[in-house]
């Protein structure tokens, strides 16, 4: 069996119009280990072959990025859970802690005395365009590897 690569990655996320919603340009670049569970997968197999040099457009599908949005993460919850928030309005962002989960989740709607919150990702049922430029792409080190299953 071959060696997991190693890629160190500068990206570009484009809307469907073309406009550039995020970017490693001017910060750090992406890098990771084939396989990690923080990178999605559209853009690991994206990067399969590939080496250091090349520039791709991919345009990766909801199942292989975040996912489609689920009915099922949208919850009412009462407002006097957020007591101590002066004012609980749309697209507001809260962390929650179930049991040993940490999970942010997005005031959708207010009516009332009820919050609708959205627990999906903010990317799920998109599909993504990305501009990969591969600054390194190589055997991943056994150190590196070994981190990346921390990781994970």
């Amino acid at each position: 069996m071959s060696k997991p690569k190693y890629y160190k990655v500068n990206y570009w996320l484009k809307n469907p119009e073309g406009d550039v919603v995020d970017t490693s340009e001017g910060g750090e670049p992406m890098s990771f280990v084939e396989g990690s569970k923080t990178v999605i997968k559209g853009i690991q197999k994206a990067l399969e072959g590939r080496q250091t040099g090349d520039r791709i457009e991919v345009t990766v599908p909801p199942e292989l990025a975040y996912g489609e949005h689920q009915e099922e993460l949208l919850n009412t919850v009462p407002l006097s859970l957020f007591d101590g928030v002066e004012s609980v309005v749309p697209g507001m962002k809260f962390q929650t802690n179930t049991g040993d989960q940490v999970q942010i989740v997005k005031v959708a709607k207010v009516s009332g005395a009820e919050v609708l919150v959205d627990a999906n990702h903010p990317l799920a049922g998109l599909t993504l365009v990305f501009e990969l430029d591969i600054i390194e792409a190589r055997d991943a080190t056994a150190e590196e590897i070994e981190f990346e299953t921390a990781k994970n």
